[in-house]
């Protein structure tokens, strides 16, 4: 596999244009590569029209007489040879042809290992695959997942986390995307209410160790100033999102990038994650050099990996399908006014404080949520096993008898589910994982069931208890007997952007954020011989020495 540092830089540019070209994209670069590029569109037209004369005298050919038809079919050759001889001496003839594309596929760095080939529809003489509407999903390779723009985005939702530490490198961010992309930057409304970028309260009022670091980002907070009234505020349970955002950037750990899950319940913009916080599974790019990196993605030169998420409901006992996640109490999907605990508080469809005409973002349109890592069902504070059914495509599966259960993504395979003991899934692999919590069973192990069922799980008849459900660690609340939670593959992932590739970040996260398979190596059977050839006398002498101590 040819590596990306040894790539030469004029055929790996020469590829992109081909990529753009293929796409029917126009190209937006200097002077010099839009000539290169009209210069691509010129040699591609006159190669069509090459194929269209051969294919045209070929026609011709077979339509004559026997003996004509053999000198029109040597004619024809002859043409073709020294149209080939022709496209040899020129150095844009021939540039489209597929055995070209297949030696130029070469220069990005692919691999096929992710998915096996689609299988054959045709089984013998006879046997087929019958067709029908169930067709869930469609396997693409990851290697040939990329980004690509239709239009240029002009909009971008830059989401951080809440730690003095990620305030430089945001403003410098927002300062870039403003002034030199000219681009609109969203922010959540809490960033203006941050106190280390305000001036209009009185520091008095504050400890000595705020007033102390107030003082030391006194630059970060004038740079942020200047750029304030150029800024679009959402609020988190208040605003939609939806088809607003044409790019998300998010600075801090694995919470920011569940987090932009969130609030996108539907299509969700690419996600391009800085790592500034504590383990970074999920956020593969430096802040070094944003500038590059962020132009490389705007510019469409990116791979993606499509993590899927999981379309959960809940449907409470008595009530109709539709009116499924609407209780009499409190249910999932509306965040409270405390927004680290974005709870729900839903009565009959409106929000319980004060607004009736309010429509919940966070809600799909089916009364469900979607997660990117994991939906937890346990028993709670409840001292006794919780005792739940699994029902796969409505057939009874089995029961668990232990803490709890948990159904993650390939995604959320690296998280609590890698802590309850489960193998770890690439994000690319269309899957879902249930893993059994601290199960009261010895040969109850974690499996893995293909991502276009139907799980349906609910508290047995005769549970001594009730459970808690959480979605990816929030909007925690109680399953009563009856209430059933139905959770599927979503048709909606989050397009999360690579750093280098699909296979390379995956297991550069596994290796720095896991240290996975870290052993002392294995010493060869050269360097024991060489260890006991220099010191077999002194070792058998240290030997007999210690016998005579030991008597």
């Amino acid at each position: 596999m040819t590596c990306l540092s040894d790539i030469d830089l004029a055929t790996l540019h020469q590829h992109r244009l081909e990529e753009r070209f293929s796409y029917k994209l126009a190209w937006s670069g200097t002077a010099h590569q839009q000539t290169q590029y009209n210069d691509l569109l010129v040699r591609h037209n006159a190669s069509l029209k090459r194929q269209r004369i051969i294919q045209h005298k070929a026609n011709q050919a077979t339509s004559t007489q026997p003996r004509e038809q053999g000198e029109a079919t040597t004619n024809t050759a002859g043409n073709q040879e020294s149209q080939l001889t022709k496209s040899e001496n020129e150095h844009d003839d021939g540039y489209f042809d597929s055995s070209t594309r297949r030696r130029r596929s070469g220069t990005w760095p692919r691999t096929r290992s992710l998915n096996a080939p689609s299988p054959f529809q045709q089984f013998g003489p006879c046997g087929r695959i019958m067709k029908n509407s169930a067709m869930v999903m469609q396997i693409q390779d990851p290697a040939s997942q990329r980004l690509t723009w239709y239009k240029p985005p002009l909009t971008v939702l830059v989401i951080k986390k809440k730690d003095s530490q990620v305030l430089l490198p945001f403003v410098q961010l927002v300062e870039w995307l403003v002034q030199e992309k000219h681009m609109v930057v969203w922010v959540e409304s809490a960033v203006l209410e941050d106190k280390l970028l305000r001036d209009d309260f009185k520091l008095e009022n504050e400890s000595a160790k705020f007033r102390q670091v107030h003082g030391d980002y006194c630059g970060v907070r004038e740079r942020f100033l200047a750029l304030r009234e150029k800024l679009v505020t959402f609020k988190d349970g208040r605003d939609d999102l939806t088809d607003r955002i044409d790019f998300i950037v998010c600075l801090g750990g694995d919470g920011t990038l569940l987090y932009a899950s969130q609030l996108f319940q539907q299509s969700v913009p690419p996600v391009m994650a800085f790592y500034l916080g504590s383990l970074g599974f999920l956020t593969p790019f430096q802040c070094d050099n944003f500038q590059e990196q962020v132009t490389n993605v705007l510019e469409g030169h990116a791979a993606l990996t499509l993590r899927s998420r999981l379309r959960c409901s809940i449907h409470r006992k008595g009530e109709r399908r539709k009116e499924s996640l609407q209780p009499a109490g409190s249910n999932l999907l509306k965040p409270s006014q405390h927004r680290h605990l974005n709870y729900v508080e839903l009565n009959n469809g409106s929000f319980t404080g004060g607004n009736n005409n309010y429509c919940n973002p966070h809600m799909s349109s089916n009364n469900s949520i979607l997660v990117l890592n994991e939906v937890v069902i346990n028993r709670g504070p409840s001292p006794y096993l919780s005792n739940i059914d699994i029902f796969l495509d409505g057939k009874y599966i089995t029961s668990v008898q232990g803490d709890g259960l948990i159904v993650s993504t390939p995604t959320g395979s690296t998280a609590y589910a890698a802590a309850a003991g489960a193998s770890m899934i690439h994000p690319s692999v269309p899957a879902i994982l249930v893993t059994p919590i601290c199960p009261h069973s010895l040969s109850f192990r974690p499996i893995v069931v293909p991502a276009g069922v139907e799980l349906r799980i609910s508290i047995s008849p005769d549970s001594r208890n009730t459970s808690r459900v959480s979605f990816d660690g929030r909007n925690d609340q109680e399953l009563n007997h009856g209430d059933s939670l139905r959770v599927t593959t979503s048709i909606y992932p989050v397009p999360s952007i690579c750093s280098q590739d699909q296979i390379s970040d995956w297991f550069d996260s596994l290796a720095e954020g896991l240290h996975w398979n870290v052993r002392k190596r294995q010493k060869c059977l050269d360097e024991l011989s060489d260890l006991t050839a220099s010191g077999s006398e002194d070792t058998l002498d240290e030997f007999d020495n210690l016998k005579i101590y030991d008597v």
